[in-house]
C-alpha cells in the first residue's frame, strides 16, 4: 500500500513536488504539506489557529490550484504559517468536487520564523490528479 508522503523533484526555476496518498484526501493534504515545506521548516510550528477551508471547483486539477491558491492566500493576508492539513472529504457533485476540511498552524513571527523560499504562486504548469494503482498523486509546480 502506498503510504502518504511527497517528494521533491527538480526543476531549473521553481519548485516542483509530487504527493502520494492512499486517497484524494491524503494526496491533498501532502501537497499542501510540500509546499509549506518549500515556505518553511513546519516540523516546529505551535498549532495555536485553525481555519476551516470550503471549495467548489470544476475537476480535481482546478480543486487542487484552488485548495493550494487558498492556503498561500491565508499565509499572505492573514498571516498565518501552517503545519498541519486536515482534508474531511472530496465529494463529486453535478457541476465538479467539493473540498472540505481545514488547517492549523500559527502566527507569522518573524523573530522565530526563518522562510525559506518565497513562494509567489501555485501554477497550472504540468499540474496533474491522477489515479494510481495504489492510491492517488498530485504533482505541482509553484512559482518561487
Amino acid at each position: 500500500m502506498n503510504t502518504p508522503h511527497f517528494e521533491y523533484l527538480p526543476h531549473p526555476a521553481d519548485a516542483r513536488f509530487i504527493a502520494h496518498g492512499t486517497t484524494l484526501e491524503e494526496t491533498f493534504e501532502q501537497a499542501a504539506q510540500a509546499m509549506f515545506g518549500v515556505i518553511i521548516q513546519n516540523a516546529t510550528l505551535e498549532l495555536e489557529r485553525q481555519v476551516d477551508i470550503e471549495l467548489e471547483s470544476e475537476g480535481l486539477e482546478n480543486l487542487l490550484y484552488d485548495y493550494l491558491s487558498e492556503l498561500l492566500y491565508l499565509f499572505e493576508v492573514e498571516e498565518i504559517v501552517f503545519g498541519q492539513f486536515k482534508v474531511d472529504s472530496i465529494e463529486g457533485t453535478n457541476s465538479g468536487y467539493v473540498l472540505k476540511g481545514r488547517a492549523s498552524g500559527e502566527s507569522i513571527d518573524t523573530e522565530r520564523h526563518n522562510f525559506e523560499t518565497e513562494v509567489k504562486a501555485v501554477t497550472y504548469h504540468q499540474l496533474k490528479v491522477e489515479k494510481e494503482a495504489e492510491g492517488y498523486s498530485a504533482h505541482v509546480i509553484v512559482d518561487t
